[in-house]
């Protein structure tokens, strides 16, 4: 069976999809404190997303045995969500936290007024544990 594949090039995009301010796309649904609908997640229990003019900050807050673990982000930059139904756009959050022995690559978007986040998590320290993915719901709390 031969597939034949069309390929397209940023000039046969809708010019609404490659508009260079994807800031402004959106944004307003994803600024606040989350917190995950799962209360017994052994994951990230809240998220709380700000902006201060083009620029984002996420901070995170992970479950612990002793009460949260302060998650600081190490870098956050704004993704134009091209995947969205009936040609609407969105914007997603991409924020990379380093934990030394572990990197976690999450990427943050609104869907339907749940903000849901997907984490790849990767181990650096040599203990042989196996890298994984998971995906979070989170609620707005205010």
């Amino acid at each position: 069976m031969t597939q034949t594949l069309d390929f397209k090039q940023i000039r046969d995009l809708d010019q609404a999809l490659i508009d260079l301010d994807v800031t402004s796309i959106g944004v307003d649904r994803m600024i606040g404190r989350w917190i995950n609908t799962d209360a017994q997640t052994r994951g990230l229990q809240e998220i709380t997303i700000k902006q201060t003019g083009a620029q984002f900050s996420v901070s995170a807050a992970g479950a612990g045995t002793n009460g949260p673990i302060e998650w600081a982000a190490q870098s956050v930059r704004p993704l134009a969500n091209l995947e969205e139904e009936a040609g609407q756009r969105g914007i997603t959050l991409a924020a990379d936290f380093d934990f030394g022995f572990m990197k976690a690559e999450t990427y943050l978007r609104v869907n339907k007024g749940v903000l849901v986040i997907v984490l790849f998590n990767s181990f650096r320290d040599e203990s042989g544990r196996s890298d994984y993915v998971t995906r979070e719901f989170f609620y707005r709390a205010e």
